[in-house]
């Protein structure tokens, strides 16, 4: 089962947003979109999301236009979670989470009593359960918004299609432990089947969790493909201008990118 999309092109007053020819992600896997700010990351996990209404026709899930999908049974395929999760009124963190499971309610969980808690658990949140959303920091905001989409993508066990999770820079307001949690269980949850599109402006965080990394720039997918394969001193530095050279790290996974 996978997320494709095939000739998604985006423009907007004028200007080019996504100029994808073709894209092919199977579950299973983390795929990371890096790029510089404007590259067009957070419109293409839009789209993917089928948020952009011109490209929906051009995305396809399990084999299946986005436009032929029920929104609440697509809703149960897919959750996003985008960088803006502003909440209009005062509700405590449980509640928050609560309204991940709303495209299930017609069908529950045999465990939907204690749903709620794994969710958070597995996010870090669940000692804000009883707190007010609108009084915690932006990292904890952060950790119940993740606790949230979790919720959202828990299917009964009687949908056995592959889920697919997009998240536009879930990392960005937490701490340095909390990111890597967020990335390990993010692995863990593709080891299971889930499909993982995630933003991140890390690329170490992306090179030491991603199965693939896709670099964006000017709405385009320059490169995509193995992590040390791609992320390459001589693309960062074309792409981002930055200079970098890459470290063998003893017993980590992959090499890590020193930036200068």
């Amino acid at each position: 089962m996978s997320l494709t999309a095939q000739h998604l092109l985006l423009h907007k007053a004028g200007r080019r947003l996504l100029d994808v020819p073709h894209l092919h992600l199977p579950t299973g896997q983390v795929h990371a979109l890096l790029g510089p700010n404007g590259a067009g990351k957070s419109t293409l996990l839009a789209s993917l999301a089928g948020l952009e209404r011109s490209t929906a026709a051009q995305v396809q899930l399990h084999g299946r236009a986005l436009t032929e999908w029920d929104t609440l049974a697509l809703a149960r395929q897919r959750a996003l979670l985008p960088q803006d999760n502003a909440v209009p009124f005062d509700f405590n963190v449980r509640d928050i989470v609560r309204m991940g499971r709303y495209p299930h309610s017609a069908h529950p969980h045999p465990q939907e009593s204690t749903l709620l808690d794994w969710c958070l658990d597995q996010a870090g949140a669940l000692h804000l359960a009883d707190r007010r959303y609108e009084l915690l920091s932006g990292g904890e905001k952060a950790r119940v918004q993740l606790a949230r989409v979790l919720a959202q993508v828990h299917a009964h066990p009687d949908n056995e299609r592959p889920r697919w999770l997009l998240l536009d820079e879930p990392t960005a307001a937490l701490d340095l432990a909390h990111q890597h949690s967020v990335m390990r269980m993010l692995r863990q949850l593709a080891s299971q089947g889930l499909g993982v599109v995630v933003v991140l402006h890390d690329i170490n965080l992306a090179g030491a969790y991603a199965d693939q990394v896709l670099v964006m720039n000017d709405g385009r997918i320059e490169t995509s493909g193995d992590c040390e394969e791609v992320l390459q001193p001589q693309l960062i530095q074309r792409i981002w201008g930055v200079v970098c050279q890459r470290l063998t790290v003893p017993e980590a996974r992959r090499g890590w990118l020193a930036f200068s």
